[in-house]
């Protein structure tokens, strides 16, 4: 460690310590919303206690939120809130939710809790750092004054001008060792208080799960609405105007063999066509280059197919498992399409790696951005498509752009390696 490592890593240890020493007025502080909060619930019965209760859980929220984002920060890692969700904004609604929240009662009871462990971490680290400097001032104020005392040394000991430097060493070594690690033991028992407990993350968790399968269902059925209407305007119309060019054929082909000739030419058009149909239909519900070639040639096939220049980077050590590979590659299918409706876009391109169980796709075109999911829009279809798996959609689309949108899903790979492509459509 260089000099300058050592000077930066001491001034971030003192500032820690600083900080835990100026957040433990904050700690006791917070002592105060348990008699605000605990008296309001008995004023329930009269009107003034629902607005009181609204407003001092909002601050014991609010307080609890600091030390919950606080502790994330240092923790380095998320730390969502667990409040339930009340079913409308009715007063009394929102009271009954607040009642029977289990993390109404677990932030009343981190507020003691809090103060008793905030004044320690943040008052002892200090103290150790005072002691440190005070080890070697020691010598000196003996010199002018010999009644004072320090940690059972004064002017009298034996050998008190050697002892009082070396404890006062051990003291910064004592004070450097704990600096750190008071604020994650404050950290983490913040954490272990004010996280959604096993019940909540559980909850949040089945909620989830059935959004995302009430969703699917609604996706598969409008699919199948649209299967149905492709295939009634479409295809099946053809066959029927083929059958009936057929029959008529067949009763023309004796006495007027050039309309017939004529009928039968129509007919091999209505089957051209028809068929035609049919692929493009096979080609929206799993199309035959995904499965023949998996997703690097299927979405290199899309690039080709498109009408911006589309460059697709591709690397996996494997292919995904069929239901995540149609639903990586038609989402990325509905984002090329946004792309050529809405971007103004000239070019664009596909990214698509595949790391720590994640597979991990990322669309970008050099567009005017400022591209927002809305309710029944494309985004919002592949936002749904991609929770059926329990994967995520993140856009980045500043006004003026570029517009990157980043795509994950859980899954693991099979062991046929797709090698590494680049190229351009």
């Amino acid at each position: 460690m260089t000099d300058h490592d050592l000077v930066r890593a001491a001034r971030t240890r003192l500032t820690q310590a600083g900080l835990g020493l100026a957040r433990t007025p904050l700690c006791v502080a917070g002592l105060a919303l348990i008699p605000l909060q605990l008296h309001t619930y008995p004023l329930i019965l009269v009107t003034v206690g629902v607005p009181l209760l609204l407003v001092f859980t909002a601050l014991s929220r609010h307080y609890t939120g600091f030390y919950r984002r606080w502790a994330s920060r240092v923790l380095e890692v998320e730390i969502p809130a667990p409040y339930r969700t009340p079913a409308n904004r009715g007063p009394m609604t929102r009271v009954r939710t607040i009642a029977t929240d289990p993390a109404t009662w677990r932030d009343l009871a981190f507020l003691p809790v809090n103060a008793i462990v905030g004044v320690l971490c943040g008052v002892l680290p200090v103290g150790f750092w005072i002691n440190g400097v005070l080890g070697f001032v020691m010598p000196v104020i003996w010199l002018d004054r010999g009644d004072v005392e320090y940690v059972l040394v004064d002017r009298d000991t034996p050998g008190n001008f050697v002892f009082a430097p070396l404890l006062g060493i051990a003291f910064l070594v004592l004070a450097w060792w704990a600096t750190p690690r008071a604020a994650r033991l404050h950290a983490t028992v913040a954490r272990s208080m004010l996280a959604p407990g096993a019940t909540a993350a559980l909850t949040d968790r089945v909620r989830v799960l059935a959004d995302s399968r009430a969703d699917t269902v609604d996706a598969q059925a409008a699919e199948l609405r649209r299967i149905e209407r492709d295939l009634h305007d479409g295809a099946q119309a053809r066959l029927v105007a083929l059958g009936l060019n057929l029959g008529m054929a067949e009763e023309l082909l004796a006495r007027d063999p050039r309309a017939a000739q004529e009928l039968l030419a129509e007919a091999r058009q209505s089957s051209t066509q028809a068929l035609a149909e049919l692929r493009d239909l096979v080609r929206g519900i799993h199309p035959p280059v995904l499965a023949d070639r998996g997703l690097d040639g299927a979405l290199r096939a899309l690039a080709l197919a498109h009408p911006l220049p589309v460059e697709v980077d591709l690397d996996l050590a494997g292919r995904p498992e069929a239901p995540v590979e149609s639903a990586a590659y038609f989402a990325v299918a509905e984002t090329l399409t946004n792309v050529a409706k809405h971007s103004g876009a000239t070019d664009a391109w596909v990214r698509v790696r595949h790391d720590d169980g994640r597979l991990s796709l990322m669309i970008g075109d050099n567009g005017r951005g400022g591209a927002e999911p809305s309710e029944n829009g494309g985004l919002r279809g592949i936002e749904r498509r991609l929770a059926a798996f329990d994967g995520t959609l993140g856009i980045a689309s500043p006004v003026g752009g570029p517009t990157i949108v980043t795509m994950e899903l859980p899954c693991e790979l099979s062991s046929v390696k797709t090698s590494s492509s680049s190229g351009t459509g």
